[in-house]
């Protein structure tokens, strides 16, 4: 196991620039697959390995570019991992990333990190400061300020990749949505209404709650400690495990967190979006101090930017919040590729997750991940069909982009300089949904002005004892 001051000192002299055996922070991504050779496979750790881990474990296995060479998760051993041991039996295992990096640090060169979104920051913080390409699952991190320290860790590094894991950000929806905005079509938007109107794993519960669950025995398989990560101390609750921990403030992001990044990231980069100036809660049906709304209707107010007008986009989630579209909106699709382990099956409902764009001249509307987006109604789209520009096919999908990227042959579409103020976004609206109250921010100092309790909460709360330096590095 690796004290705190064997960490403290492998982190200094990794930020220094130590390269023996690994990346050095001065060679460019390009660089380094010249000497390595542009055809060598990547040494790729995996951190998480069931549930959504062993999904993304198989996708990037299916690219042929990686080499697994550890394995890494705190309840190691436990049923839902042990399709990922059988798979790789030569990779080590641990159950803990900061022994990982400790003892084989030199080896690995990428990390593949599908914890939950609390925990994401700290792995990612270490990685990079070890010098390691960094894949994440969505959100980014659970507060604005990680976020904020991860993008700038990235600044940093310029020479080390970092994608974060919305996968649809690789797929036709993003070609589309570039090409259609640099030729045009896409212009003067002025509204976005956002929707997620399954039904989610809180769904049920009492929002009347007056305390955390009670404590119940700890697995034999799982690090729970390890497991808390930065995050304050909660006794043991199965309804903290396996996925549940989404369903609260402490450790999840909800809905929006969950879903945001794969209906809103190709309006929120192409449009030039970044931080809201105002975020109000409209509807908090349910609201209590400890998990999400049964009901949320959020309403972010973006500026003008350049000769953009001003955008508002009103996000909805909730069985029984269905936002209002056009007249001849026709059939909401479901996008195929959406991962199927996120709290059931999605089924077709009355308005599948997806989104609809309203600019002066035209209004849009698609689905969620890679779906594209058609106009409407349909006599205008017949109109418009022979001036939309021929969209490009995708070179890669998000996990070889990923591991191309780190052998210099392509760059992420997703890295931590464009996914890290869409994750602050959602922070910001976890915020206003958590607090029930208006967030007026100002978007060149990023803080909040209206409130000063809300102000710190951008932080949040102090990291447990023994997790402050990943706050420093």
């Amino acid at each position: 196991m690796t004290t705190r001051r064997d960490f403290i000192k492998n982190a200094a002299l990794a930020s220094a620039g130590l390269a023996l055996g690994g990346v050095t922070t001065k060679m460019s991504a390009a660089s380094y697959s010249r000497v390595v050779g542009a055809n060598k496979k990547v040494n790729l750790a995996h951190i998480g390995v069931g549930n959504r881990g062993w999904e993304i474990i198989n996708d990037f296995d299916k690219t042929g570019l990686a080499n697994v060479i550890a394995l890494c998760d705190v309840d190691l051993g436990a049923e839902h991992t042990k399709n990922a041991l059988a798979k790789f039996p030569n990779a080590k295992r641990f159950k803990d990333f900061r022994e990982m990096f400790d003892k084989m640090g030199n080896e690995i060169e990428a990390v593949a990190i599908a914890t939950p979104d609390f925990s994401h920051f700290p792995i990612c913080m270490l990685a990079l400061s070890l010098g390691k390409h960094v894949y994440v699952e969505k959100p980014l991190t659970r507060t604005f300020h990680e976020s904020e320290l991860l993008i700038e860790m990235a600044k940093k590094h310029p020479n080390l990749v970092t994608q974060m894991g919305n996968q649809g950000h690789s797929d036709a929806n993003y070609f589309q949505f570039k090409a259609w905005k640099e030729a045009g079509i896409i212009k003067d938007v002025t509204a976005i209404t956002a929707h997620m109107n399954n039904s989610r794993r809180w769904h049920g519960w009492d929002p009347n709650i007056y305390k955390y669950p009670a404590a119940e025995p700890i697995p034999e398989t799982l690090d729970w400690n390890t497991w808390l990560s930065a995050q304050f101390y909660h006794d043991y609750n199965k309804d903290y495990h396996y996925g549940q921990w989404r369903c609260w403030y402490d450790f999840g992001m909800g809905a929006l967190g969950d879903w945001g990044a794969h209906i809103l990231d190709t309006a929120h980069e192409f449009l030039d979006l970044g931080l809201p100036e105002e975020v109000n809660p409209i509807k908090l049906e349910g609201h209590n101090d400890y998990f999400f709304p049964m009901s949320t209707t959020l309403e972010f107010k973006f500026p003008a930017r350049g000769k953009m007008p001003p955008v508002t986009v009103t996000w909805y989630d909730g069985i029984n919040n269905i936002p209002p579209v056009p007249e001849e909106y026709g059939v909401s699709e479901l996008d195929p590729n959406i991962p199927s382990v996120g709290g059931g099956k999605i089924q077709p409902a009355k308005l599948n997750p997806g989104k609809e764009i309203y600019s002066k001249e035209l209004t849009f509307k698609g689905g969620s991940h890679g779906s594209t987006l058609s106009i409407i109604p349909e006599e205008k789209a017949k109109e418009m069909a022979k001036k939309l520009p021929e969209v490009p096919p995708s070179p890669s999908n998000h996990f070889a982009n990923f591991l191309l990227a780190c052998q210099g042959k392509e760059k992420t579409r997703s890295p931590f300089e464009i996914s890290g103020p869409l994750s602050q976004v959602f922070t910001l609206g976890v915020m206003a949904q958590r607090l029930n109250r208006e967030i007026v921010f100002d978007r060149k100092t990023k803080h909040v002005t209206n409130d000063a309790f809300a102000d710190a909460f951008l932080t949040g709360i102090p990291p447990r004892k023994g997790w402050e330096e990943f706050y420093k590095l």
